[in-house]
This record gives structure tokens, sequence and C-alpha cells, in this order.
């Protein structure tokens, strides 16, 4: 009685001890999350003992590790059977179990990879548990992806049973979301040519003016939102149920055009983008000028053509600027020879530290690259204050007769001074006649006085313009035209200005050396200089008179070998000559030189000798200079 059971228990728990119960499954399934898969399975043999062909068959799918006797399945064909929760209505036993005993597994998940094994109930002798002929399921992701191209396609899943002629298949159409991909950006230069794909180069390069065409295209579903921006201002959009493409159309390309594109697909799966730098490349244009003049923080911007205004000995610095792609190279040139640059670092600069007239001209600057060219030319103009030439007076026809020259930019205008009158322009009347005229930079006048003439009357020439102002004045001195007479005048010209000036020299040098004296007189002549000052020979009494109204200005004694008074040629009264010396020229920038009065200088000229024209015929007689004195 024991050994029937001692067997039982074993065939039930192992077909290896009775090779009667023999089945047939795979070692291994492999299934896709969210597909089915049938497990293949067959009965090959079992005992046909204690159950009858009316005596029905019952199968069980068990996750192992499980008890039989208390763990529900996760399948079974007998009515009334609970199964696992997980996989009611997913795991399915098919077929007849007289010969089949295949598994159905709809909607796999992860959790059910497992090792499964069969179990098999019929009558009360065949209840065996098929643990040798386990398989394990296992569980991949989803190995089949969806391309973008898949979309609107139908996919089948079909469960085919060969062996019994019946298979079962359901069919999806497949709606394939993707975000924006394979974003291309074409372009074109001309309005009717083809679109031409952009390469992988970040940069575009195109000349200033022509044509430019962008479209950006993307792929992607649903569709995506296209957008075109310029750094960070978006230049235009597509609307989400629009065009699979956007356009940005540039019909004359700018300078202020260039810069950095960024074309953007989106939509609610994600986004992508791509850009191109776009550089914009043209000649120089906009060439100008940035002066700056006299030190000053002030610019001043000139164009072509522009003529500049420069005061004499002020500073000038001129900046060539323009704009252009490739940067252009800078140059100063005057009267076709290039200047060599101020700054080698920066050749559009050209410095002229203290402006003089000889820099008057035209001055241009080129600015070049490979694109082209552009010139700049500025008219350099210097404008100076009066620089006035000496009066030369003269005693003709029985009246005065003095000229007046002064060279200036802008041209001076010449006028007479004659005592509290102004003599100007050209008039005339009884008593004067005054002539004017000028000449480029020269202004020339002339004034012829008979009548008039009273004691101590004071003649001026004075030369002024918007710079400045000059004068140079002849002191009459009250006493009796005894040159007349003789026809002769004495006069000190320009040489006699600079000797004036440096009469402490000269006066040294006289006493030193007589030898240049006797020189000096044998070049003296009625008319040895221009008569710049004319001198009028006082009455007697009155010069002493006015030595002594004016303390500041103390005469000299006469020299040691001068001729007493006693003399048979009575010693002359000295001639006096009133003249400013010339000191640096007058600017805009001298704030003094309008406001003081140019000092009056007085040199007494003693001719203790013979005049000149009393020893005409005396080749020993000497008419030396005894003393010569500056007030």
């Amino acid at each position: 009685m024991l050994l029937p059971l001692l067997l039982a228990v074993l065939w039930g728990g192992s077909g290896a001890l009775y090779p009667k119960f023999q089945l047939q499954v795979p070692k291994s399934v492999s299934v896709q999350e969210g597909l089915c898969v049938v497990v293949s399975c067959s009965l090959i043999t079992y005992p046909q003992r204690g159950w009858t062909h009316a005596t029905p068959a019952h199968g069980y799918w068990f996750r192992n590790p499980a008890n039989t006797d208390t763990d529900p399945p996760v399948a079974t064909n007998k009515p009334g059977q609970k199964v696992q929760k997980d996989t009611q209505g997913r795991f399915q036993l098919l077929g007849n179990l007289s010969q089949s005993c295949s598994l159905l597994i709809r909607d796999v998940q992860m959790e059910d990879a497992a090792s499964y094994f069969f179990r098999l109930e019929r009558g009360s002798y065949v209840q065996y548990n098929f643990k040798e002929n386990m398989f394990y399921l296992e569980v991949t992701v989803l190995t089949l992806t969806p391309r973008p191209q898949d979309h609107g396609t139908e996919l089948t899943c079909r469960v085919d049973f060969s062996r019994k002629g019946v298979s079962t298949e359901k069919t999806v159409r497949l709606s394939v979301a993707y975000a924006p991909r394979d974003l291309v950006v074409s372009t074109s230069r001309a309005n009717v040519s083809a679109l031409e794909p952009w390469g992988n180069s970040p940069h575009l390069a195109v000349q200033k003016g022509q044509f430019l065409r962008l479209l950006c295209a993307a792929d992607s579903l649903p569709l995506a939102t296209l957008s075109w921006a310029l750094e960070d201002r978006v230049l235009s959009w597509s609307h989400p149920s629009g065009s699979r493409t956007l356009e940005l159309v540039l019909p004359g390309v700018k300078a202020e055009d260039a810069g950095r594109y960024t074309c953007q697909a989106e939509n609610r799966l994600g986004a992508q983008s791509r850009s191109l730098d776009l550089s914009v490349q043209y000649a120089p244009e906009n060439l100008r000028v940035v002066v700056s003049q006299a030190n000053r923080t002030v610019l001043e911007n000139f164009g072509n053509d522009t003529s500049l205004v420069v005061l004499e000995g002020q500073s000038l610095r001129l900046l060539c600027v323009t704009h252009s792609n490739p940067p252009a190279r800078l140059s100063w040139a005057r009267g076709g020879q290039t200047l060599s640059p101020s700054q080698p670092s920066d050749p559009g600069v050209l410095e002229l530290p203290q402006i003089q007239t000889e820099h008057e001209g035209e001055f241009t600057c080129q600015a070049q690259n490979p694109l082209g060219s552009q010139y700049l030319s500025l008219s350099l103009s210097v404008v100076y204050p009066p620089q006035l030439l000496e009066p030369s007076c003269s005693w003709e026809d029985g009246g005065l007769h003095c000229s007046c020259s002064s060279r200036a930019q802008p041209a001076p205008s010449l006028r007479w001074r004659l005592g509290e009158g102004l003599l100007e322009g050209t008039l005339s009347n009884a008593s004067f006649k005054v002539t004017s005229s000028s000449a480029g930079p020269w202004a020339n006048s002339s004034l012829s006085l008979s009548e008039g003439l009273s004691s101590g009357l004071s003649l001026s020439c004075e030369a002024q313009n918007v710079h400045g102002a000059q004068s140079a004045r002849v002191l009459l001195l009250p006493g009796e035209k005894k040159l007349i007479s003789n026809g002769v005048f004495v006069a000190i010209g320009l040489m006699t200005l600079l000797f004036l000036c440096l009469i402490p020299i000269a006066v040294k040098t006289l006493r030193k050396k007589r030898t240049q004296a006797e020189t000096l007189r044998s070049r003296l002549s009625r008319r040895s200089t221009i008569l710049d000052y004319i001198n009028v020979i006082p009455k007697p009494g009155l010069l002493a008179q006015k030595r002594k109204a004016n303390p500041s200005s103390p005469s000299r004694p006469p020299p040691p070998d001068a001729h007493p008074p006693e003399s048979r040629h009575k010693q002359k009264e000295p001639y006096y000559v009133s003249y400013s010396c010339p000191g640096p020229k007058a600017s805009t920038q001298d704030a003094e030189y309008e406001n003081n009065q140019e000092e009056l200088h007085y040199a007494v000229l003693n001719f203790p000798g013979h005049r000149p024209w009393e020893t005409q015929g005396s080749k020993d007689a000497h008419s030396d200079y005894a003393e010569i004195q500056l007030h």
C-alpha cells in the first residue's frame, strides 16, 4: 500500500521519474513590452490511468516559485478558478489540453518577466507539475521605434495557430509625433535663382546692396512654429498650422543687416535651431575728417571739398574716419605726395603742431579696401593778423606824401589817423588825398597832405583784420621845413628800424670802431634809404619846452667831440623819429594785444658837422653821428 503512494508523490513532482509524463515548451521566450506573445506548449504524453475520455482535463500555468495548493495560477482553463490579479485577462491558456498547453500573453509588462511552469490535473491519478519543463519570459523595451516616415502606416499584431488552422490579428494606424528634426537653411543671392542648401560653415558673406533670401525648413509632428531672429530680435515667424518652411527676404542688404541670424523650429515635443553669421562687405563710405584745432576738445566733422581756416601758430589734428568692411587702409597726401603718418599705428591721424603759412594747400585722405576707395580733400587756409611794413614819407611838391603797406590773411584794411581824424578808402579834397588798393593778401594806401600840417600833429598808419591790428606812427614835430628848399629829406627805413631797436649795440659799436662809422657815412646820400618816417626840423626852443614837459624822456648830453654852439656852422636841432619796434605777431589769442597801446620811441640824432649837401665839395669833411639818443 505504501509503495503506490510513494510512487504517486514522486510522479506528481517530476516527470523524469516516470517517462510517460512528457511536455514540450521552449526554454525562453523574448517579447517587447506592450506587445503580445504566444508561448507554444505541447503535451506529448501522460499516463492513461485514473481517468476516462469523459474525465475533463484541467491545466494551470504558475509563476515560479509557487505553491500549487495555495497560490493562484496566472492562467487556467478550470471554471471558477481564481487567477493572479495582474495577469487576469492578459494571460490565456489556449487550445485543447489533449494536445496543446500554449499560453497567450497580451500587453506584456516588464513585471511579467519570470519563469513559468505548467500543471496538469485529470482524474485521480494525473496530477503533475512539469517543473523540469519551465520557460523563462524575457521582456524587452519597445524595439519597434516608429520613425517620422512611419506616420500614417498600419501596424498589425497577428497570432497564428498553424496546427489548428486558427489565427487572430489586430491592426492599428500609427500616429508618430516627434520634435523638430532635419532643420535646413537654404540661401539665394538672386531673386530668380534656385535656393542652395547652406553648408556647415557658420559664416555667410555678401556685398552691400545684394539681394539675399534665407529659407528655413524643418520636419516635425505636430508642425513646428518657425521663426527668424537677428541677434535677440525676432524678425518673422510662421503659424503653427501653416507651412513647414519660413522665408526671410533682404532685397538690398544694408550694413546694419550684419549679425547672427537664427532659425528656430519648436513644437510641444522639443525645439531645434540653426544660426549663421552674416557679414556685409562694402567699399569705404561716409568718409569724413574730424578736426581738432588749438587743442580744443570740441571736434568738427568735415566733408569733401571743405575749406579749413586755421590761425597761424595754432596746432591742428586731422583724423580721417570711414566705414567699410573689410576695414579700409587710410593714408594722407599733400600735393600728390603721401605723408608719413603722425602715428604709425593709426595712419588716419595727421598732426600739425604749429601751423605756418607754408602749410597752405590741399590735404587729401584716402580710404581703400579690396572693394573700392574713397577720397576726401580739405583746402587748408592759414590766416594771420596784419604784418605792417613801415610807412614811407617824403616832401614833394610843397606837401607831404606818405605810403603804407600791410600783409595779412584775410587781407587787411588800411586807414590813416591824422590827429583825431580817420582817413580811409579812396577820397580827396583840397587839403588831402587818400588812395587805397589791394591785391591778394596785400593792402596799400597813400596819403598826400598839402594843408593842415600844424605843430605837434600826429600821423599814423593802421592795419587791421578780424585776427588783429597793427599800427605805425610818425610824429611831426614843430619846426621850419628847411629840407624842402634843398629837396632833401632824411629817411629812416627798415634797416633804421632794426638800428633803433638795437641802439645800445649800435652806440657801443660806433664808439669802438670809427672806421665802420666812416664806411656808413660814405654810403649816406640824399636818398640812401626808402623813407619810412618823416622828420620836420623843429622851431628853436620848442624842443626844449617839449623836453621839460616830458620829464620821463630825458635827453643825453652831447658827446665831447660835438661842435660848440659858437661854431661857424650852427648846430642843428635833433630830428625825432617815432616807431614801435615790432614784437611777436598778433593773434586772436593774445588778449593783451588790442588793449595795450604800442610804446612810442624817440630817437635823437645830433649832426655836429656839416650836412652832406653842404660839404659836397670837400672830400675830407666829416659828418659823423656824434650822439644818438633813444627816448
